[in-house]
């Protein structure tokens, strides 16, 4: 249940702790304990404070073990083995894979969602600064597996937008967005954010001053996630 990483910085640091913190309490599990924070934190050796702004229940912590990783495994397989494509194709398969995966487990996907809102509104009441729903998002380490090589031609303001425009393409919150409020079938669904997410590229490279290929269609791949 290990999450793989690439590259440096201040957020693969945060995503190096959490997945320690997730591989404990996975661990923890398999020696047939259900874990609490606290104890995830000593299996772990990082402090109660850090591992409880990453998991801020109990509820959150197995949550996010016995589900929400599991359903991302296929997401990690995938995006391991397009290192050899073009970005915007990059970014066309993890839209693909990603929204596919996130309707296959729609239940789970939107449980997670609920206990991440819960979080934020119990901490309002008690009087606390709301915390981040999600404190390192996948889909941001993704966005920069899959776009490795784009961030140096851009400027950093014009790469900060862009990764956050893209964001809005694939999570829970577009599975909301494109059922819930567009109506859309799945089908309908991932093919309309795998457009807006390509033409989002194909616009913010422009906007850059870059010439890309990111306008020219990349097709559909129909891959169901089972």
């Amino acid at each position: 249940m290990k999450v793989s990483l690439q590259g440096g910085g201040r957020e693969n640091q945060k995503e190096r702790t959490r997945a320690a913190l997730v591989d404990a309490a996975a661990g923890l599990l398999r020696q047939q304990v259900t874990p609490t924070v606290e104890e995830v934190a000593l299996a772990a050796r990082i402090s109660r404070a850090t591992a409880y702004r990453y998991f801020p229940t109990q509820e959150s912590l197995l949550l996010e073990i016995a589900t929400i990783t599991p359903i991302f495994e296929p997401v990690e397989e995938e995006i391991r083995n397009i290192t050899d494509r073009e970005a915007p194709e990059r970014l066309g398969i993890l839209l693909d894979v990603m929204n596919r995966t996130i309707f296959a487990n729609e239940a789970q996907v939107r449980t997670a969602l609920r206990v991440y809102m819960d979080q934020w509104i119990d901490a309002r009441r008690q009087g606390d600064s709301a915390p981040p729903l999600v404190r390192v998002g996948r889909r941001m380490l993704y966005l920069d597996r899959v776009l490795a090589g784009l961030q140096t031609q851009l400027s950093a303001k014009h790469w900060r937008r862009l990764r956050a425009a893209l964001a809005l393409t694939m999570g829970p919150e577009s599975l909301v967005v494109m059922k819930d409020v567009c109506r859309f079938s799945e089908d309908e669904a991932v093919e309309v954010l795998r457009w807006a997410a390509l033409a989002l590229l194909h616009a913010g490279l422009k906007g850059a001053g870059k010439r890309t290929r990111a306008g020219r269609p990349v097709p559909p791949r129909r891959r169901s996630v089972k």
